[in-house]
């Protein structure tokens, strides 16, 4: 297949890129840079030079290809409300380019959208359309189209890792290093998940080649890791303190963090491994924290 692939130069899409080729597939990439193009055309996908402002051009892109995978996002957490209410958009967009046809989109969201009982893992099978993490606009946009028989699914991130990117953890990582100590919440109980980006590529193919029109995937290797533990391992890794805040210090200390960080995030991916007979095989969270480097 020919896919348009968005965020072809992002984290996750620079490494979906190979996987797809590798697999068989052809790879439209969206860019906006020249840098980016250069990346694209050395990785052998085909370019194609735009923003995901530019509604009519993603499109024109999409319309073009068999099926597309979306991951771009813009991860200025300043805007965070507006850029989701954008991902909607988008994902509409990309949806009305395969109106009337069988050719799969695989959008992104998150795994705190599946939270059905507070402190219990995320589930496949639900979606909190009350949440109030805005990115469940991301969803709202899938399930719009979906009434409208697009082929449509949706890959759920838990915080997705190696050596280089940790997800949130990376930027616990840039304000423990600021402040000299490495902080949870409380007793730091609340439990986060988490997947290595190989495997998290792996998964979108999957998605992509036997998804199902409807179905929300989870991009979970492992289920529950207590904060406390990351904390730790940050800690660990940059010789510093590991202390616990009181809810009152929690927003000083992190800043725009602090609406994650004391909430449980833990996700279950059981019917995920079922349904695309997906196994993670990467390290682990806390290995990809040993081994960032300077």
């Amino acid at each position: 297949m020919r896919i348009f692939l968005t965020g072809a130069t992002g984290f996750i899409g620079s490494k979906i890129v190979p996987e797809l080729i590798a697999a068989g597939h052809q790879v439209l990439g969206l860019t906006r840079s020249d840098a980016g193009a250069q990346r694209l055309r050395a990785a052998g996908a085909d370019v194609y030079q735009g923003t995901i402002e530019d509604l009519d051009g993603l499109r024109r892109g999409a319309a073009d290809c068999d099926g597309v995978i979306h991951t771009a996002f813009d991860h200025d957490f300043d805007h965070f409300v507006a850029n989701c209410e954008k991902d909607h958009r988008v994902i509409l967009a990309l949806g009305e380019a395969l109106q009337g046809s069988a050719r799969p989109l695989i959008v992104t969201s998150g795994t705190p959208m599946g939270i059905a009982v507070p402190g219990q893992p995320a589930t496949e099978d639900h979606f909190n359309a009350d949440h109030p993490n805005p990115r469940k606009a991301s969803e709202l946009a899938a399930e719009a189209l979906l009434s409208r028989g697009v082929n449509v699914a949706v890959v759920r991130l838990s915080q997705i890792h190696d050596a280089e990117k940790q997800g949130l953890v990376t930027e616990l990582v840039a304000r423990a290093r600021e402040t000299g100590v490495s902080a949870y919440v409380g007793d730091g109980a609340n439990n986060w998940s988490a997947a290595h980006v190989s495997d998290t590529t792996r998964l979108y193919r999957a998605a992509l080649e036997r998804g199902v029109a409807g179905a929300r995937y989870h991009a979970t290797a492992e289920s529950c890791i207590p904060f406390r533990d990351i904390a730790q391992a940050i800690g660990q890794r940059f010789g510093l303190p590991v202390i616990p805040l009181q809810d009152a210090d929690v927003a000083g200390h992190f800043g725009w963090m602090a609406r994650f960080v004391g909430h449980d995030m833990s996700a279950s991916s059981a019917k995920t491994r079922e349904w695309l007979r997906w196994q993670p095989t990467g390290p682990g969270l806390l290995a990809s924290v040993a081994a960032i480097r300077d």
